[in-house]
């Protein structure tokens, strides 16, 4: 991928080329399951990128909802970002622990509030380590700055916008879970869910879009083959989906790097969807 493709994603060497201009901001994004034991905040205090600051997709989230981190009204989304320092005219580099997980969750919430000037660090973390590059432990200090919301409605469905999809089938359906979750022969990691998948929809693990030992996207050419195997006709629109709609956002980001400009991810993904009730399931 570019060195300095700042309107998707950045290499390691960009940002370190970058990080200390006056218009950067780096994000640590971080996020696990709660079933794993891990603690993405704790993590972040110990050891960031330095002048990260940690975005909480938890709590910058709709928490009056009993789906796990659905996207925030404006005004708080906007409230939350001032006060880390993320507002207008900023070049905001997003990364995560892991390399490619949660980063392109909160790169799509920041281009769903009208911010596109936002990027992905490909590798994330673990690159950054192991490339020798400075690490800090110091709780960043950021002035506030003014964030102007203007919510993308293009860039996001809803479990009714979904429904009506069956029996319209104007957008295709891509799964980003593996694919014993999709078949419904794996459990899902969250109690009182269905296993299987929205029906008529496809199938393609985000794991697969990201080279093992690097952690990074794999090329273009691969990336537009991967999607063309899993039955994606890349003339029409695109919902992603996946267990909360975190790792959705890793499959509409690798679309933007293929020049796929109309995709958008279903919020609610398989937490709303598996939901005992009137949705219908495939296994």
């Amino acid at each position: 991928m570019p060195d300095s493709d700042i309107s998707s994603l950045v290499s390691t060497n960009w940002l370190a080329e970058h990080i200390d201009a006056p218009d950067v901001r780096v994000v640590d994004a971080s996020y696990y399951l709660p079933h794993e034991g891990l603690d993405p905040r704790a993590e972040y205090e110990d050891q960031h990128i330095p002048g990260a600051v940690f975005f909480d997709i938890d709590e910058i989230a709709d928490t009056s909802s009993s789906l796990p981190h659905m996207l925030p009204p404006p005004e708080k989304f906007a409230s939350r970002v001032r006060r880390l320092g993320l507002g207008d005219g900023n070049r905001i580099v997003v990364y995560d622990q892991r390399g490619i997980m949660s980063a392109p969750r909160v790169w799509w919430t920041f281009k769903i509030f009208g911010h596109d000037d936002v990027a992905v660090l490909d590798g994330g973390l673990p690159k950054w380590r192991h490339e020798g590059r400075p690490l800090s432990d110091a709780p960043p200090t950021p002035a506030e700055r003014h964030f102007t919301p203007r919510f993308n409605t293009f860039l996001i469905r809803e479990k009714d916008q979904l429904m009506s999809n069956l029996k319209s089938q104007r957008e295709q359906v891509l799964d980003a879970r593996s694919q014993g979750r999709f078949a419904g022969t794996a459990p899902e990691p969250r109690e009182g869910l269905r296993s299987g998948h929205i029906p008529q929809s496809l199938n393609l693990p985000f794991t697969d879009l990201i080279e093992p030992t690097s952690q990074t996207f794999k090329p273009r050419d691969e990336l537009r083959n991967l999607f063309s195997r899993a039955g994606l006709d890349p003339k029409r629109p695109v919902v992603t989906t996946c267990g909360s709609g975190i790792t959705a956002a890793v499959l509409a980001l690798a679309l933007e790097l293929t020049g796929h400009r109309d995709y958008s991810v279903y919020d609610g993904s398989w937490s709303e969807w598996g939901l005992a009730g009137e949705t219908p399931v495939d296994t």
